[in-house]
């Protein structure tokens, strides 16, 4: 015998943004008991059970539940309509009530109601949230077996699988109605999806205790005499989580517990486009990136920041990596693939004869720091560019927040920077030699110049010839940051190609293909001090970075990569003058071939910015102003990549001949401001 009408809970254990919330307690008792204890008040519903995924993460939510005597359905994880289809299928049920676990305060009398006018107006379907009027948590919806039966039948996309009842509004088959309050109240939020709602139920839940038979009116009176309860949530937006792509739902939960949000600045969602950037993947492979909800991209811009000149999970590399790994990866003796390394790195830059090995770009400055200094006996830096994240380098900051606005990110405050580092580093801009040239006859305490031998623009006037000259005449140790532009115009070293070399010089990104491996190589009368000060790591000894580095090297080398990138970026760059062109943008291109970046000159830079990533990324593209080309980025690719940028160009040509402003297109905040050019 079936069921009249059959009231199904929905809830599974794997919360994006607030895992496990349904067995969160309060006073003893978890959230889905809380909501089973008020829902079975309803004198309409004639059974209410749960419905939840067969993941075995569940397990202890069915547990918890039948220990209630409340039936337990479980089915498909992501494809929520046809577990909720086979759950009223499996009880027969004629007409049936769907409540979302994340809505602990439903009220059975608000339920009891929409019941009532469902079967008094002889429809199909009948919700009180279309549009809201009722503070979000207290959403319900009514609806025939037939109904859900159709849509799963019928609809096919992601969205609709996932939250249920869309196809059934949007058809049009079916009859339909919304019960509204009589005032809008919509603006209140008693629904749990983030820490910040738990904090607003549990304040609720104790001030009521131990009673859980309030009504929703008496939850709205707290709302005016004890309007602390609610502040926690008051800035979440009302259904965020059904706007929300997983990867922003697991950001908004990371930045919770990491500071920050996550390990890297650059890889911020707020850097590319705020609230809507996917911000996670699940796959990479070539050129193309797979989202937490299995959204294709293809990677036009940073391309690990920089990390994969072969593209994601290149074969040989992984292949590499994967030997190694099966025969192991650390041990008490040391890898002799680092030697390996060593050997290659100095065979490609004849001038350097010794190699200390690290796994990051800001560990491989700051040794190169520490070994140079040891060199010269002096403590003083002069810097151009970007060299990390390390106390000796933000120490520049401690004189004023100033200092590497032109080099890094303005208004950097140097906090947890020793205040006895304030002189330790002097900063000049790339291309003024005359700023080098004064701080060096004024200041004898300089031993390093450590500089990007370039990053968004070539060396004038034989530029790094003068800095060369100038540290020969000062005695003084040049070092070249070769993190970024390292194999990317040459195999070796950028500084090749100019024809100047260093006395040491840092690489890292590209060299293991994503895997993670960075060096300094130097001359031997200044690497051999490494010897006479303290330069240890574990970590460092491991054998996938090298092994990688190794097989990376043996690519490149093999197809001459450097080469296909910069014919590729310079196919890119021309296609971006030809855009501006054609839309009469303001438009400069700038940086090595191999890692163009283009900027339109307008006083609304940073919304068009924002814009071109968003209506890019709705094309299928993760697109910003700057790309690391890989050998993957095909003529192919690239020229359906300059189509779609066309049509993004055209509308800020509107903006700017005074159709409306970049912000009425924007479905977000505006991106931040990213690293500095060198001008």
């Amino acid at each position: 015998m079936g069921t009249s009408m059959l009231a199904i809970v929905q809830a599974r254990v794997g919360s994006t943004r607030l895992p496990g919330k349904v067995l969160k307690e309060i006073h003893g008792k978890t959230l889905i008991e809380i909501l089973f204890s008020r829902l079975n008040r309803s004198q309409r519903i004639d059974k209410a059970i749960l419905a939840t995924s067969t993941n075995k993460e569940n397990d202890t939510l069915v547990s918890v539940v039948e220990n209630l005597q409340i039936d337990v359905f479980r089915g498909s994880e992501h494809d929520v309509l046809g577990r909720f289809f086979y759950a009223a299928q499996a009880y027969q049920a004629a007409d049936v009530v769907r409540i979302t676990a994340d809505c602990p305060l439903i009220d059975p009398g608000l339920v009891d109601r929409l019941i009532e006018r469902y079967l008094e107006d002889h429809v199909d379907y009948a919700s009180n949230n279309h549009p809201p009027t009722y503070p979000d948590g207290l959403d319900a919806e009514v609806f025939s077996f037939a109904a859900p039966k159709v849509a799963h039948e019928q609809s096919t996309t992601a969205y609709d699988r996932e939250h249920v009842t869309p196809y059934i509004r949007r058809d049009g088959q079916f009859r339909i109605i919304n019960c509204p309050n009589d005032i809008d109240l919509s603006a209140g939020r008693w629904t749990v999806d983030d820490p910040e709602d738990f904090e607003v139920i549990n304040n609720i839940v104790l001030h009521f205790s131990p009673s859980l038979d309030f009504s929703w009116q008496d939850v709205q009176k707290l709302t005016r005499t004890h309007t602390t309860y609610f502040r926690p949530n008051q800035n979440t937006s009302r259904n965020e989580g059904a706007a929300l792509g997983t990867g922003q739902k697991l950001w908004k939960r990371a930045k919770q517990i990491i500071p920050g949000g996550n390990m890297l600045l650059s890889k911020r969602p707020e850097m590319f486009l705020p609230d809507l950037w996917p911000t996670y993947f699940s796959k990479a492979k070539g050129c193309l990136v797979w989202d937490l909800d299995g959204r294709e991209y293809v990677d036009m811009s940073l391309m690990g920041v920089g990390t994969n000149i072969l593209g994601y999970g290149h074969a040989e590399v992984d292949a590499a990596v994967l030997r190694t790994v099966n025969a192991g990866n650390m041990s008490t003796l040391n890898c002799p693939e680092e030697v390996y390394l060593a050997e290659r790195l100095v065979e490609l830059h004849p001038w350097a004869d010794m190699v200390r090995l690290a796994r990051t770009g800001g560990e491989a400055n700051a040794i190169a720091v520490r070994i140079a200094r040891a060199a010269t006996g002096k403590d003083t830096i002069a810097v151009c560019g970007y060299h990390g994240w390390h106390d000796w380098y933000l120490a520049a900051n401690l004189r004023s927040t100033g200092q590497l606005a032109g080099h890094l990110l303005p208004g950097l405050e140097p906090r947890g920077v020793p205040e006895h580092l304030q002189d330790s580093i002097v900063t000049f801009g790339y291309n003024k030699i005359e700023e080098l040239e004064e701080l060096l006859s004024t200041n004898q305490k300089i031993g390093v110049i450590k500089m990007e031998v370039s990053r968004n623009e070539a060396p004038a006037n034989n530029f790094l010839s003068a800095v060369r000259e100038l540290a020969d005449k000062e005695n003084v140790v040049l070092i070249f940051d070769e993190c970024t532009s390292g194999f990317r115009q040459t195999f070796g070293g950028l500084h090749k190609h100019y024809g100047v070399e260093p006395d040491m010089a840092v690489f890292g990104k590209a060299l293991g293909n994503g895997y993670a491996i960075s060096a300094v190589i130097g001359q031997r009368e200044i690497m051999e001090n490494a010897q006479s000060t303290f330069i240890s790591s574990t970590f460092w000894t491991e054998r996938i970075g090298p092994s990688a580095a190794l097989q990376t090297l043996d690519v490149m080398q093999a197809m001459k990569s450097w080469e296909i990138i910069s014919d590729r970026g310079k196919y890119v760059k021309e296609g971006w003058r030809r855009l501006g062109e054609k839309h009469n943008l303001n438009l400069r291109v700038s940086g090595l071939d191999a890692m163009p970046a283009y900027e339109i000159y307008s006083a609304d830079w940073l919304a068009y910015k924002t814009l071109i990533t968003q209506m890019m990324l709705n094309a299928g593209y993760l697109a910003t102003n700057t790309i690391y080309l890989c050998i993957e980025h095909t003529l192919k690719i690239i020229d359906a990549y300059l189509d779609e940028l066309d049509d993004v160009f055209r509308k800020i040509k509107e903006c700017e001949d005074g159709s409306g402003g970049p912000g009425a297109y924007l479905h977000g905040p505006i991106c931040h401001d990213g690293f500095k050019r060198l001008n």
